[in-house]
């Protein structure tokens, strides 16, 4: 069932710009054209989901926003590793994918996830909810990106964790440059921490999110960050 922001997500909703308070990347964007990377064994034998949760540190409990989800790889396994005790959030914004998560999610009984049916530029998270977020194989499809980033800093707690994973290459070739994905978020005030690379060539990069009082308040205050970054392709 998709989250809806209402009630107890005011915060969320008092934060929520509409989608042209936010610049365009200046960089080529790709198109979505699949719900998956590569086969889940594939996957599996690179070590791919261990590597990345061993990263931001998931455990028991925790609350982990999956935006991008597709079919649901790191659902799946973020739903084990949080437990029951936990919760998983998995956005996506093409219906097609939804529907297969959807039904992926019932077919398998997993109680703690949440489908939720995001946008390009607002992944409608509930405001301080989230410790932990992934964001795998999709954000050189994402066509506001600085809009994510900013709903997404006002989803995450103080000090949590955001890992990118991706492959180094242009965005118009289902990549992103690493240089060029550390400029977009260091413009949106989030602090990058490392860069590791993957078994099957993919890169892993790790940020920490903006504490509350660093926050871009403001579209005003996003259009003057990101000049300043001049993140160019």
């Amino acid at each position: 069932m998709a989250l809806l922001l209402l009630g107890s997500a005011l915060g969320a909703q008092e934060r929520s710009l509409p989608t042209d308070s936010f610049p365009p990347p200046m960089r080529a964007v790709s198109a979505i054209v699949a719900p998956r990377y590569i086969a889940e064994d594939r996957r599996d034998a690179f070590g791919e989901a261990s590597r990345v949760l061993g990263a931001l540190r998931i455990r028991r409990g925790m609350a982990v926003a999956d935006i991008g989800a597709g079919e649901g790889y790191f659902v799946e396994r973020l739903a084990s590793r949080v437990g029951v005790q936990g919760q998983v959030l998995a956005v996506d914004i093409a219906p097609s994918y939804l529907a297969l998560l959807r039904e992926r999610v019932a077919r398998s009984g997993w109680s703690n996830v949440q489908v939720i049916d995001g946008l390009a530029h607002d992944p409608r998270l509930p405001a301080d909810g989230v410790d932990a977020a992934l964001l795998v194989h999709m954000y050189h499809e994402v066509t506001q990106p600085f809009g994510l980033l900013y709903h997404l800093a006002f989803a995450l707690r103080d000090d949590g964790l955001v890992g990118v994973v991706d492959a180094e290459a242009p965005t118009d070739r289902h990549g992103t440059p690493s240089r060029l994905l550390r400029c977009e978020f260091q413009a949106m005030r989030y602090r990058y921490l490392r860069r590791a690379r993957l078994e099957d060539g993919a890169y892993l990069m790790v940020f920490r999110a903006p504490k509350a009082a660093r926050r871009l308040g403001t579209a005003a205050d996003v259009r003057m960050a990101v000049a300043e970054a001049d993140c160019r392709a």
